[in-house]
């Protein structure tokens, strides 16, 4: 791996863990600060959202109390260069208490005036296989 894409796979994980704190924390504008103003967003049950602000309004209505009794982690599982600025990364997401299944996001960031950015993300709930 050469030095730079080390340094931006620490950096990617930088933002994977500020969603995690924001998530945990129900703090709705750092969440959403971590978007591109452009960005696309699915929810884990299949809601669309185009751009920050719809990112925003859908967030402040459905973050605050939601992490009431629980907590969240997100470990990533493989990051993918796309091009230099642009990694597909592929996020195992857990809450505790567990409901079961956890959320497998793949989240695609760009690389934006040095700062990573998520721009096109897609969050799915991992069922079990029959």
């Amino acid at each position: 791996m050469k030095h730079a894409e080390a340094m931006d796979i620490e950096e990617i994980r930088a933002v994977v863990a500020a969603v995690e704190h924001a998530q945990r924390n129900e703090l709705v504008e750092e969440f959403v600060a971590l978007f591109r103003h452009d960005a696309i967003w699915t929810t884990g049950h299949g809601r669309r959202l185009y751009g920050r602000d719809e990112i925003a309004a859908f967030t402040r209505k459905v973050l605050p109390g939601a992490m009431t009794d629980l907590s969240v982690t997100f470990e990533i599982e493989h990051v993918l260069f796309i091009r230099p600025d642009v990694a597909a990364v592929k996020v195992v997401q857990r809450y505790t208490p567990s409901d079961g299944n956890p959320g497998s996001p793949m989240w695609v960031m760009a690389k934006e005036d040095g700062r990573w950015l998520l721009t096109a993300c897609q969050n799915t709930e991992v069922l079990p296989t029959c």
